[in-house]
């Protein structure tokens, strides 16, 4: 009798057992079939974002490229600018970020016995006259990283918003007694711009020089802005083959003579932006209190030897309110 009891227990908990494992199983395989449907989600899922993250990734690629177009930005190949008996010069990069506004990131290397300095002259963008800001001094047998800048202001007076082409040289002197080791010859780079950009020039304003193939232009007077007490701002076209100096002599302002500051150096072929500058103290010491009428005459001569060009006639300019 109680040998019947126990196997009928026995019966009774291996059927629950085996019905437990059945059950357990079951949700085990439903626990498993949630798993893969819920990873082949997330898979799904993540395989849009992706996607997504792709497609803006490459529109965020083409609004900077395109952005950077509207902006004028452009890159330069490393490239060795200057090769002379030691001393070596490679243009690194152009940079749009400068405190200044864009610069030319250079290396120089002196392999020679004296120190020496090196400094830009005569340097261009874009066929317009802009002045380079560069002096870097390197020990004997030294290297130095160094910046060719040029100023924000001068690119916007000039309406340069693209960097096409580049021209300076390089003058280079020892440091201790000045002595000249090496002036170069022009020096040309150009950039990553489209090769079909034409920069414009504004020669608009009032033309007062148009003789052997030099053109001058008045564009305003400045006399409540300037720094120095009034500006009158020139445009500047040297269509010769010389480079050229212009400056002006026996200035009168409402018959009173002064003596402004100007002096523009113009290579050939070359376009400036320029201004004739009156210092406040002299406006004053004269009791003129706006300028109205202007007369002088320019002398032009050639920056490297010289040799007078020509001296215009007697100029005169009137301003009105």
């Amino acid at each position: 009798m109680h040998k019947k009891i126990l196997t009928l227990l026995a019966v009774i908990i291996m059927i629950v057992f085996l019905s437990a494992c059945s059950d357990t199983t079951q949700v085990a395989e439903e626990i498993s079939e949630g798993e893969l449907i819920e990873e082949k989600e997330e898979q799904i899922v993540e395989e849009v974002v992706n996607e997504e993250q792709s497609d803006a990734g490459v529109e965020k690629s083409d609004d900077d490229e395109s952005l950077a177009s509207e902006k004028g930005e452009v890159t330069v190949d490393e490239q060795v600018l200057l090769n002379y008996e030691g001393i070596i010069i490679t243009l690194k990069s152009l940079s749009t970020d400068s405190i200044w506004g864009p610069s030319l990131r250079v290396l120089v290397e002196n392999n020679r016995d004296e120190g020496i300095t090196v400094q830009t002259r005569n340097s261009s963008i874009n066929d317009v006259m802009i002045e380079s800001m560069f002096s870097c001094d390197v020990a004997a047998g030294k290297k130095a990283n160094d910046e060719i800048n040029f100023m924000d202001t001068d690119l916007e007076i000039a309406q340069i918003e693209t960097i096409k082409d580049i021209e300076l040289s390089f003058t280079i002197f020892n440091s201790d007694t000045w002595d000249d080791i090496y002036d170069s010859e022009t020096i040309y780079i150009t950039t990553s711009a489209d090769e079909s950009f034409v920069q414009s020039y504004d020669d608009s304003g009032f033309v007062i020089l148009d003789q052997n193939d030099f053109k001058i232009v008045v564009k305003k007077l400045d006399s409540e802005d300037s720094f120095w007490g009034a500006d009158i701002y020139l445009y500047i076209e040297n269509n010769s083959d010389k480079n050229a100096t212009i400056q002006i002599r026996d200035t009168s302002v409402n018959g009173f003579m002064t003596e402004p500051s100007f002096s523009c150096d113009v290579l050939a072929g070359k376009k400036a932006f320029d201004s004739i500058t009156f210092l406040e103290a002299d406006l004053e010491e004269n009791n003129i209190e706006s300028i109205e009428e202007l007369e002088f005459y320019f002398t032009i001569f050639e920056s490297d030897s010289w040799d007078d060009i020509f001296d215009s006639d007697l100029i005169k300019v009137s301003f009105s309110d």
